[in-house]
């Protein structure tokens, strides 16, 4: 991509005090009159570069405008690279590393040194994921509308948005833009998601409202409940909920308080737990889910007879 390119470019420069046009031509891969116009694009965009012919001639940054090649530490770097990784790990491709590389000229230390942190954002669905990640993406760069079938507990329906932020948040990828539908801002979870498409249609950028990401304004909690829990799943009630949630009983369980958002989330976690966890309040919701489990064990039995 151009930018990648001119940032590579910028760089290198501020690194070396001068370069030459083939030798940028070779390092990106591109023809020397492309490497005329980046240095071009450069000086417009208000950077003075500076060529000079002659046998130790080349391309410099104007003397006195040079920054300071040492505001980037290379423990800045390491970190840089850890997230950019990351962002590799989407969609199987080493993009973002190719990029550090070029940020990284005349500090390859930073590359080659010992790794002390591994991000992987990949997902068991990437097959289909990263299409979608990748369509989005270039439509929030392009203003273009996106259109997409969607699933969700309330039902199913086409929906067609504004899209302004890809949000990877709760272990899963999410897509936040205006919604025509419903006339307002929304979250899309990518995974119920299908027929995804750009349609090709410009929009013109709103003025975005300040967002509260947290997992409480996002879906908020409505139902307080107490369950009652053998000792045996204290390991996944602090993975899923810290130690701070449940409390231990003197008969050896565990009494365990949390908000769910509706009684579809709170059913099937419970049930996922099957017969380590029992469901003491609110009572309304003890009642139903005995109902449940009696529907279920009498569709059960009519099977086996």
């Amino acid at each position: 991509m151009k930018i990648d390119r001119l940032i590579g470019i910028l760089s290198i420069l501020l690194q070396q005090d001068k370069v030459t046009a083939p030798y940028l031509a070779e390092k990106f891969e591109v023809s020397r009159r492309t490497i005329n116009r980046d240095v071009e694009d450069i000086c417009k965009a208000g950077i003075p570069l500076v060529t000079t012919q002659g046998q130790n001639g080349g391309i410099s940054i104007m003397e006195g405008y040079r920054l300071d090649k040492t505001l980037l530490t290379s423990g800045d770097m390491q970190s840089i690279l850890a997230g950019l990784r990351s962002l590799d790990s989407v969609a199987g491709t080493n993009r973002y590393q190719l990029l550090m590389e070029k940020l990284s000229v005349g500090s390859r230390d930073v590359l080659t040194s010992n790794d002390h942190i591994r991000i992987d954002l990949s997902s068991w669905y990437k097959s289909a994921l990263a299409p979608k990640i990748e369509r989005i993406q270039n439509a929030i760069e392009a203003c273009r509308l996106i259109s997409f079938r969607y699933y969700s507990p309330r039902g199913e329906g086409e929906r067609e948005i504004e899209p302004y932020l890809l949000i990877f948040q709760w272990s899963s990828w999410y897509v936040w833009g205006y919604c025509r539908q419903r006339n307002d801002y929304r979250m899309f979870k990518l995974n119920r998601m299908d027929s995804l498409r750009d349609t090709g249609e410009k929009f013109d950028k709103r003025q975005l409202p300040d967002c509260d990401w947290s997992p409480r304004r996002i879906y908020p909690a409505s139902i307080h409940v107490k369950v009652r829990c053998a000792s045996g799943m204290k390991w996944r009630l602090i993975e899923e909920y810290g130690v701070e949630c449940f409390t231990e009983q003197e008969d050896g369980f565990l009494l365990f308080e949390s908000d769910f958002v509706d009684r579809n989330s709170l059913y099937g976690w419970l049930l996922s737990f099957g017969e380590q966890m029992e469901l003491l309040e609110p009572e309304e919701l003890r009642k139903e889910l005995a109902d449940m489990f009696g529907r279920m064990q009498r569709r059960y039995q009519k099977e086996t007879e």
